[in-house]
């Protein structure tokens, strides 16, 4: 279909864009997609399948993140990632500071657990085994 919208990216604020990319490129899997340089800044693309993360160069005022993410409406929350294995991940991750969990949902959906980490601007990161669609939903 002609004009079909398909997702494309998050865009991410950096204090240091190098910092966060290796963040994402070793915990996430993300590599370089590609780079765009305008003047003295640089945009950087990170991608792993069909997800992108765009990021920029930025000199404002930190958010810290806590818990599961700000609550103020116009910022993002956090950024999730699926596993199936969220114990082997965070045996992996030993070096990331958990913010928040691991956590257990199985009164919502069985086998449901997430964990919370920030990256190196402060922005919360998931890591969540065992979440699914509700089938009776799905279309």
């Amino acid at each position: 279909m002609s004009g079909e919208l398909r997702w494309s990216h998050v865009a991410l604020n950096c204090h240091d864009v190098s910092a966060t990319e290796k963040f994402y490129q070793q915990w996430f899997g993300f590599q370089r997609a590609r780079s765009v340089v305008l003047g003295d800044s640089e945009i950087v693309f990170l991608r792993r399948g069909d997800a992108y993360l765009e990021l920029f160069g930025a000199t404002g005022a930190e958010v810290a993140g806590t818990e599961d993410g700000p609550k103020n409406p116009g910022t993002v929350r956090h950024l999730a990632f699926q596993t199936d294995d969220l114990d082997g991940f965070l045996d992996r991750a030993a070096a990331l500071a958990v913010s928040l969990g691991p956590l257990n949902f199985d009164a919502f959906l069985p086998g449901w657990r997430s964990v919370w980490f920030t990256d190196p601007d402060g922005v919360v990161v998931e890591v969540s085994q065992g979440f699914h669609d509700d089938e009776s939903l799905v279309v």
